[in-house]
């Protein structure tokens, strides 16, 4: 099945009751540094502050509106996926139990168990996946999975479809990639809505199943748990589903860890606003991008979200990257 503008468009109107419009950010000092107009759409400011509410809860929506109303929900994630489908769940009154590995950050952890879900923690992430798929065999069970799926992706498109329509002329849109769910989404949005603007996935140099899946051409598996700050893009594969829509971009970019600290820092500060590493993540890509580029660009980022636990604030911080101007292309 291919996914189409009007399958975005349809779950904006599903979800609108039950998500902020996020804003879109800049900054006159960052344009001024770079030559450039770089725009963040933030879902940091989303339900759960992060963009996954979106598929979340326009899968729980679609399954309802549908007639497909389950009696129990099923998801495996390592963040904030988990809190997306227990929020969703709890507005349909649903009860919901979420599979996440050990290593999870605890306050997306906690988070999760604040909106009611049942949280069954777990050594690895391929346990996790285990257990979730045996889970979702019992009957009046569905299984929500963290991106591989068609209204998950189309619920994570309507983050692009609400940016896109209220800028004009971007020429390059770049999201962080884990399983690909937000970058499928935003490909398809953009595509239809600035068929002009050139499309790149980001994800960390440490946890670049992706790069690796498009460099041959099939999909690829990390070997064993990512060293990465990016938590959001520690996914162990990307899916069937999202791999084609990955194949169609106009170029991905894999992120050294200082790099990721650099920018987290620096967007924290440029932004005023609590944000991610997985989503400081592109800017990185998008000062390489500009560095090849010979007239003014305007570029759009997607923010993915604002959940981030001490231990990982503390690595964040530890070293000060403010002390100098970022790089100008």
């Amino acid at each position: 099945m291919e996914l189409l503008l009007k399958d975005i468009q349809a779950a904006k109107k599903r979800i609108a009751p039950y998500i902020n419009t996020t804003p879109i950010l800049s900054s006159s000092l960052l344009n001024t540094w770079l030559g450039h107009d770089i725009f963040f759409k933030c879902e940091n400011f989303q339900k759960i502050g992060a963009f996954k509410a979106r598929g979340g809860l326009n899968t729980v929506a679609w399954l309802v509106e549908t007639g497909q109303k389950p009696k129990h929900i099923v998801a495996n994630s390592s963040g904030n996926h988990a809190q997306a489908v227990a929020y969703a769940a709890q507005q349909f009154g649903i009860p919901a139990t979420i599979f996440m590995p050990e290593y999870s950050s605890q306050v997306k952890i906690q988070a999760t168990r604040s909106y009611g879900a049942k949280v069954v923690l777990s050594k690895t992430r391929d346990l996790t996946d285990q257990l979730v798929k045996e889970a979702a065999q019992e009957e009046g069970t569905y299984w929500i999975p963290p991106f591989n799926h068609a209204q998950v992706i189309c619920g994570q498109g309507t983050a692009a479809l609400e940016a896109l329509t209220e800028l004009e002329a971007i020429d390059a849109v770049f999201t962080p990639c884990g399983g690909g769910g937000l970058t499928s989404g935003t490909l398809i949005a953009t595509r239809a809505l600035s068929p002009k603007a050139q499309m790149f996935g980001v994800e960390p140099l440490n946890a670049n199943d992706a790069a690796e899946s498009l460099r041959m051409g099939s999909i690829q598996r990390l070997k064993a748990i990512p060293n990465t700050l990016a938590d959001g893009a520690m996914t162990m594969a990307v899916g069937d589903l999202t791999f084609e829509y990955l194949k169609q971009l106009d170029g991905f970019y894999e992120v050294e860890e200082d790099n990721i600290v650099y920018w987290t820092q620096w967007l924290t500060h440029l932004l005023k606003c609590r944000l991610e590493p997985t989503c400081a993540m592109p800017m990185q890509a998008v000062v390489e991008w500009l560095r090849s580029q010979k007239t003014k660009k305007r570029v759009l980022v997607i923010i993915s979200g604002g959940n981030m636990d001490q231990p990982t604030t503390q690595k964040i911080w530890e070293t000060d990257c403010l002390t100098s101007v970022p790089v100008i292309p």
